[in-house]
């Protein structure tokens, strides 16, 4: 399958929530999908790299970054941590770094843009908290559906069998 999101959007119209803004491409994993977990911070990715470096089990992680992008919210090692404990792919409303590294692996990662200024981390942000991408509400336990077409939010998990 190629594209997801439009298929979705055709299957369930009205269980899926557009994510409005316009976010790249970077990771070697196009389409992903997974149940949502969340982290808001500010120029501070000591609760992303925390949240990567364990169990996935296939989730995403969704980062409200307040669409800064002066600091990068994600880079290569902790993308390299994300592959190794099976994260599908996380979403990040901010910037990311080493981008020629993350297009290489396993994983698939969405976000505004690049920098290559690291964050300071001072152990700040909030995990599993409501968050707003877009005027969009996007709350730990929804599931996440993304592609090259955009990125969808539901409060149930698809039934992508359905689709084929």
């Amino acid at each position: 399958m190629l594209d997801l999101t439009p298929d979705i959007c055709d299957r369930w119209p009205d269980d899926c929530i557009l994510l409005p803004v316009n976010f790249n491409q970077y990771g070697g994993r196009k389409i992903f999908h997974g149940e949502v977990v969340t982290v808001k911070c500010f120029e501070d990715n000591s609760r992303v790299k925390e949240l990567l470096a364990g169990p996935g089990d296939g989730k995403v992680l969704v980062v409200d970054g307040g669409g800064a992008c002066r600091r990068a919210l994600l880079g290569d090692l902790i993308g390299e941590s994300a592959v190794k404990y099976r994260w599908a792919g996380v979403v990040i409303f901010g910037a990311i770094r080493d981008a020629g590294t993350l297009a290489t692996l396993e994983l698939g990662v969405q976000a505004l843009g690049t920098v290559p200024f690291k964050t300071d981390r001072k152990g700040l942000g909030e995990i599993n908290v409501p968050i707003d991408i877009g005027g969009v509400t996007v709350s730990p336990g929804m599931y996440l559906y993304a592609d090259s077409n955009g990125i969808l939010v539901s409060n149930c998990e698809l039934d992508l069998s359905e689709l084929s």
